[in-house]
């Protein structure tokens, strides 16, 4: 009973790919508006535009292949880590990189592009601060503010989870 209770829990993996293959999907629809602010954005220098309004149009731009990137890296390492490996008919890693990504890490390079979406959000707040009230650009800064504590905080945590481990390992060779 117990070893078929195990293989229906280990099995249970496999609904995540259906979240993966959705954020696959939603990824691929994000690239097609992606497509559509790059020809906005290129039509635009056409026209007379302040500089400030063409360094808007390209912090857009960076924000969402930032977007993009966080999306692709979390489906992929997840995934890899927690469905099946990603590997090539010899059992090589097809994506080296994965195997450095592990949830503590993964976590952490979530929060930095956390951190860096929500920054760049707030530089196009300060771009058009006129037309903001101090309400609202108190609370956009006080979000960001949050996002930078909470991704320090995982940083810390991973930090001291390292040093944990390292501590563990020097007494289990002393032993």
């Amino acid at each position: 009973m117990q070893n078929l209770s195990d293989r229906a829990v280990l099995a249970s993996r496999y609904i995540l790919v259906v979240f993966y293959l959705g954020l696959a999907v939603a990824l691929a629809a994000y690239a097609v508006r992606f497509l559509v602010k790059v020809w906005k954005f290129a039509a635009d220098t056409l026209t007379p535009t302040s500089d400030a309004q063409m360094l808007l149009g390209l912090l857009y731009l960076v924000d969402s292949a930032l977007v993009a990137s966080l999306v692709a890296m979390v489906a992929i390492s997840s995934y890899d880590s927690l469905v099946s490996r990603l590997t090539d008919a010899k059992g090589a890693s097809k994506i080296e990189w994965v195997s450095n990504l592990d949830p503590g890490n993964l976590k952490l390079k979530v929060g930095i592009a956390i951190v860096a979406i929500s920054s760049i959000h707030l530089l196009q707040k300060f771009m058009d601060i006129a037309s903001l009230s101090d309400r609202e650009l108190g609370w956009a800064i006080g979000i960001h503010v949050t996002f930078v504590a909470g991704a320090l905080g995982l940083g810390l945590l991973d930090r001291m989870q390292s040093q944990a481990k390292l501590l563990a390992k020097d007494a289990r060779a002393k032993e």
